[in-house]
C-alpha cells in the first residue's frame, strides 16, 4: 500500500504579516497531483490542519476544496486534529464526511478504532490520535500523572489491544501529534511542555508498521518507521534551511517500510543575512539572496538611520529586521529579550525568584513554579476548545 504522509498546513497562517493563503492553496494543489500521478492509495494528514481553533473563514474554504478535491479522487484520507486545531470544530460532520472516504479522527476516545483499509495482501488499519493535551484527557485514559508520555502509551496500549484482535498479518499505520524524542524543533511550533517535559520516547510507538508524526516543522526520520512529514511551508526563519517535503511511503506485504520525498512547492526562498548594514548593502555574495525573504540581522555599534528602507533598495522582500549590536553577554546594554533567548518559562520564573530574594528556588519551589505554568498552559487549552 503506497501512503502520502503529510502534516501541519497551518491553513490560515501568515509569515511575518505575508498571506500565505495563495502559496497553501497552491500546496493543496501540489498534494492533489501527487496523489493522482504517483499512484498514492491512501493519505494521512498528521494534524494541525489549522493555524488556529477558530480559523479565517478563507482557510475553511481551503479545506472544503480540498475534502472534494480528495474525495473527487476516490483515494482515501485519515485525517487528526493537531494542538492548533479545534479538536471539535474540526471534527464537526465527521461521520458523514467518512462516507466520502475522509476520516477525521478527532475524538481521543477512538484512538483504538481503526480506519481499516485493504489491498492486494489483507488489511492495513490506520489508527488516529489526535493531539492528547494530557490536562484534558488524562481521565479518559486512567492515568494518574497528567504527562504526554502517560496519555501516550495509554493510547498505544489501545491501539495495540485492538491490533492484537486482528487477523494475522494485519499491517498497521497509526498517526500522532506530538513531540517525540530526537525531533528537531524549529521557531514556529506552539509549545506543549507539560511538567518541563515536552519529548515522549519513540518506543511508545513500538509494534506498529509506521508511524506518521505531525507537529514538528522540519521533515525527520527517527526510525525507518518513525517519521516527522514536517510542514509544507517555511513559517519561521528558523527554517530557512529546511527542505519541505512530504513522504510517499511504500509499506509492502510484511509491513516493511521504503520512503521517498516528495519536494513541496517553494513560494520564494528565505534567507538569512548578518553583518553591518554597509557590507550587506555592498557584498557580491549575497546576490542571489536579493529576491528571497530576508531576515536581517544588524550588528553595528549604533542604530543606523533608516535600516529598513535602505535594505529594501537591495532586498525588496526583506520581512525582518533585527539589531544585535556586537557586546558581550555582561554588557549592561544587552537588550532584555537577548538575555532570554532560549530560556524556559520555567528557568526565567526560577532566574526572576533567585533574583528578587537572592537564593534560587528549592526541588519544592521548582515544583510549584512548574505546577503553575502546567496550570496556565491547561488553562489556556479549555478555553481554546470552548472557543
Amino acid at each position: 500500500m503506497r501512503l502520502l504522509h503529510t502534516s501541519d498546513w497551518h491553513l490560515g497562517r501568515a509569515f511575518h504579516r505575508v498571506g500565505m493563503l495563495g502559496a497553501q492553496a497552491e500546496f493543496i494543489g501540489h498534494l492533489v497531483a501527487t496523489v493522482r500521478e504517483r499512484g498514492v492509495d491512501a493519505v494521512v494528514v498528521s494534524g494541525d490542519v489549522y493555524d488556529r481553533a477558530v480559523p479565517p473563514l478563507a482557510a475553511v474554504e481551503l479545506f472544503d476544496d480540498a475534502l472534494h478535491r480528495l474525495a473527487d479522487l476516490g483515494v482515501p484520507t485519515v485525517m487528526i486534529s493537531g494542538n492548533h486545531d479545534s479538536a471539535r470544530r474540526l471534527g464537526v460532520g465527521a461521520g458523514l464526511i467518512g462516507r466520502a472516504g475522509i476520516h477525521l479522527r478527532t475524538d481521543p476516545s477512538a484512538c483504538g478504532t481503526p480506519v481499516v483499509l485493504s489491498d492486494a495482501h489483507g488489511d492495513v488499519a490506520f489508527y488516529g490520535l489526535p493531539y492528547l493535551e494530557p490536562a484534558l484527557v488524562k481521565d479518559e485514559f486512567g492515568v494518574d500523572k497528567a504527562g504526554h508520555e502517560a496519555v501516550l502509551s495509554a493510547a498505544m496500549d489501545r491501539v495495540r489491544e485492538d491490533l492484537a484482535g486482528r487477523p494475522p498479518g494485519t499491517r498497521s499505520v497509526v498517526l500522532a501529534h506530538a513531540f517525540v524524542t530526537g525531533g528537531e524543533p524549529s521557531d514556529s511550533e506552539r509549545d506543549i511542555t507539560v511538567g518541563g517535559v515536552a519529548a515522549v520516547p519513540a518506543g511508545v510507538f513500538d509494534g506498529v508498521d509506521y508511524v506518521a508524526l505531525g507537529h514538528l516543522h522540519g521533515c525527520q526520520t527517527l526510525t525507518e518507521r518513525v517519521r516527522y512529514s514536517g510542514s509544507p511551508l517555511a513559517y519561521s526563519f528558523s527554517e530557512a534551511g529546511h527542505r519541505k517535503t512530504m513522504w510517499l511511503v511504500d509499506l509492502d506485504a510484511g509491513g516493511a517500510v521504503t520512503a521517498e520525498r516528495v519536494d513541496c512547492p517553494v513560494p520564494r526562498p528565505l534567507a538569512r543575512i548578518r553583518g553591518p548594514l554597509e557590507e550587506l548593502l555592498a557584498d557580491p555574495a549575497l546576490a542571489p539572496y536579493e529576491q528571497a525573504w530576508i531576515e536581517a540581522t544588524l550588528t553595528d555599534p549604533v542604530r543606523p538611520a533608516e535600516p529598513m528602507a535602505r535594505l529594501t533598495e537591495r532586498f525588496p522582500h526583506t520581512l525582518s529586521l533585527v539589531f544585535a549590536p556586537e557586546r558581550t553577554p555582561d554588557d549592561p546594554d544587552v537588550s532584555y529579550a537577548r538575555r532570554l533567548a532560549g530560556r524556559s518559562d520555567q528557568q526565567i520564573a526560577e532566574d526572576f525568584v533567585a533574583h528578587v530574594r537572592g537564593t534560587a528556588p528549592d526541588e519544592r519551589e521548582q515544583a510549584v513554579l512548574r505546577d503553575a505554568i502546567d496550570a496556565v498552559r491547561a488553562d489556556d487549552a479549555v478555553k481554546e476548545v470552548a472557543r
